[in-house]
């Protein structure tokens, strides 16, 4: 069993920065695929960024929804069992309440990565409003 536990979320501007970081429970969590969802109100639950290994696991490699590339950086410090969205340039579209999830064992790619199914472990979710 893992637990994730996030933080950071809050009230922000248009433009604004903010860091959601996420603590998780585990010895391995280095081996640990991790990532972040969000849903905003009256919508699905969509995907935002992840961290995964690759299928011969010597590397780490990062996915990015489309419409936050270049805006959003998912980094890990496995020393503190802790991964981390950096949200730079934010709109008020990216208002939504934020999941950090994780995967123990198992291989994505691509899309696979983007998957809701392929988490195990979601947590509480924070919210993160960013006004115009």
């Amino acid at each position: 069993q893992v637990q994730l536990v996030e933080s950071g979320g809050g009230l922000v501007q248009a433009g604004d920065s903010l860091r959601l970081s996420c603590a998780a429970s585990g010895r391995a969590f280095s081996y640990y695929a991790m990532g972040w969802f969000r849903q905003a109100p009256g919508k699905k639950r969509e995907f935002v960024a992840a961290n995964t290994w690759s299928r011969d696991g010597t590397y780490l490699i990062a996915y990015a929804t489309d419409s936050v590339k270049g805006r959003f950086t998912i980094s890990r410090d496995n020393a503190k069992n802790t991964v981390y969205l950096q949200m730079n340039s934010l709109k008020p579209e990216d208002t939504a309440v934020y999941y950090c999830v994780s995967r123990v064992g198992g291989y994505c790619s691509g899309n696979g990565c983007y998957d809701v199914q392929f988490y195990d472990y979601w947590g509480q979710g924070t919210q993160v409003t960013v006004s115009s």
